[in-house]
């Protein structure tokens, strides 16, 4: 979402972040869950602050689990 915002492909965020293309690919599909560490690196990269990543990836997890 914040990375097509931000105009980026997978590989410009994992270049930018310090991550693998796959990973970010996998962070987006719900595959992988994010270090703080990482978190971090992905916010600067994508210029927002990390706890609008923090807030999405909540939403994300209390959609998955259910009422």
């Amino acid at each position: 979402m914040y990375r097509k915002q931000a105009g980026m492909t997978q590989e410009q965020l994992g270049f930018e972040a310090g991550v693998e293309r796959n990973y970010v690919s996998m962070l987006e599909l719900g595959q992988r869950q994010p270090t703080v560490g990482t978190l971090f690196s992905l916010a600067k990269a994508l210029q927002v602050r990390p706890s609008v990543l923090v807030a999405l990836l909540e939403e994300r997890l209390e959609e998955s689990s259910g009422p």
